[in-house]
């Protein structure tokens, strides 16, 4: 096990690293799943790509590519970040991720984007809340049918975050985690926003946290947007729950989009998982 000082992240440029980049991929995802080869991880490294690592042996890794979106604004694609379980108490994604900024900050790049499963709240808490990311737009079953308990019983719909790495508030966050030996979070700013309207009515029943309508977002400046808590559980022991919730978070966040909202937050429930999206039609409205 590590200890508790900063760990040593590095770039990874051999083949022997890119092979043990493989071995993470097929521990954390398992080896059904489609990893990514370690010959097309070497030539990524070689050519713009960021593959970082953390620690020796290794025991994280983030990867992404550079890229040209038809706007002009030159991104990086976050295609993975895994981390082995008994390191994650030590916040080396979190860490993974800075260190993935300032090399695309190095490179000229205005953005980094990825996709993640809306309805796991630790995953929305993390990019959003932590990092600075903006839920931008919603992808449908993007991946199809995938293998494996984080994509049983429902589509793989994803929601595409911006990480607009250079923006005042992601410079807020990062000096907010590091100048704080990494525990310090931001807050809403004020009552009104936890207090604005929820775009799903819940109700609990049979021990999930269940959907018990939706109602569209208007004209209001700001709306929460909540998810349940357990939600792999959900989708292993209660499909059917799970793909109404499914479809629930995709018609709200598909219709918000379309109307000029931004996921703009994330608000985790510590006590009893999920949490709520704050989506607002003004960045500032945070």
């Amino acid at each position: 096990m590590p200890d508790s000082g900063e760990p040593q992240i590095r770039a990874l440029r051999s083949l022997d690293d890119c092979r043990a980049v493989v071995s993470i991929q097929e521990e954390v995802w398992g080896r059904d799943g489609e990893t990514v080869p370690a010959s097309v991880l070497f030539v990524s490294a070689k050519r713009g790509g960021i593959l970082l690592g953390a620690l020796t042996p290794l025991a994280g890794f983030v990867w992404s590519m550079p890229g040209v979106r038809d706007d002009g604004k030159r991104t990086h694609w976050s295609h993975m970040l895994g981390v082995l379980h008994a390191y994650r108490q030590h916040r080396l994604g979190e860490r993974l991720k800075w260190a993935q900024r300032e090399r695309a900050l190095e490179q000229g790049a205005e953005l980094i984007e990825w996709t993640f499963d809306p309805l796991q709240a630790a995953n929305a808490h993390f990019n959003l809340q932590v990092l600075g990311g903006l839920g931008a737009s919603y992808g449908v079953d993007i991946y199809g049918a995938l293998a494996g308990p984080l994509h049983r019983g429902t589509p793989t719909d994803r929601l595409i975050v911006e990480w607009r790495i250079d923006a005042p508030h992601v410079h807020r966050r990062y000096d907010a985690r590091h100048s704080s030996g990494g525990s310090r979070l931001m807050g809403a700013r004020s009552a009104d926003i936890l207090n604005a309207r929820a775009a799903i009515d819940v109700v609990e029943r049979d021990g999930w946290t269940q959907v018990a309508g939706v109602i569209p977002a208007h004209d209001e400046r700001r709306f929460l947007l909540p998810i349940p808590p357990r939600f792999l559980e959900m989708q292993q022991q209660a499909t059917d729950r799970a793909l109404a919730w499914r479809l629930a978070v995709r018609e709200v966040m598909t219709d918000a989009f379309a109307k000029g909202y931004r996921a703009v937050d994330f608000f985790l429930n510590r006590e009893q998982g999920g949490g709520s999206y704050l989506f607002a039609r003004d960045e500032s409205a945070t």
